[in-house]
């Protein structure tokens, strides 16, 4: 069994970009940062902060299209995605991404009074992206060399 997992609390970096493909899916991407501070040995406080690139897609994209906007705080639970392509030179290139299952939105009372449209469709994303697990048997032998 592996785990791909990720639990974000950031906030966004920009109005997030909405597209519709075919059949009227959406598809949500924005920035998200995260920041940690620490002291350094000299006395001084650091902080340093990571972009993180999330993707969201089907109604929770279009939720995040009508509510959440640059500088709001948001939970974001999902999974690492990495893709890959060629630019116009023939270069590979790579990136990193969080997809988005669920998400909350945090702070402020206009996010509050959101979050409801946002849970309602964390619940609906789940059952759309429920991959079947194969069946376990503890009993059974498996054919591992270790």
């Amino acid at each position: 069994m592996s785990v791909n997992k990720v639990i974000l609390v950031g906030n966004v970096g920009r109005d997030p970009e909405v597209r519709y493909l075919d059949k009227d899916v959406a598809v949500a991407n924005f920035p998200l940062a995260t920041s940690e501070s620490y002291t350094a040995k000299n006395g001084e406080k650091v902080t340093t902060t990571e972009w993180h690139n999330i993707v969201i897609w089907r109604g929770l994209a279009k939720v995040v299209e009508q509510y959440v906007k640059k500088g709001d705080r948001l939970y974001i639970e999902g999974r690492i995605r990495t893709r890959s392509w060629e630019d116009k030179e023939g270069n590979k290139r790579y990136t990193t991404e969080i997809y988005g299952d669920n998400m909350e939105m945090l702070g402020g009372s206009r996010n509050q009074q959101n979050n409801n449209a946002s849970q309602q469709q964390n619940a609906q994303n789940q059952q759309e992206n429920q991959v079947s697990e194969p069946d376990f048997n503890p009993n059974e032998e498996d054919d591992l060399p270790f």
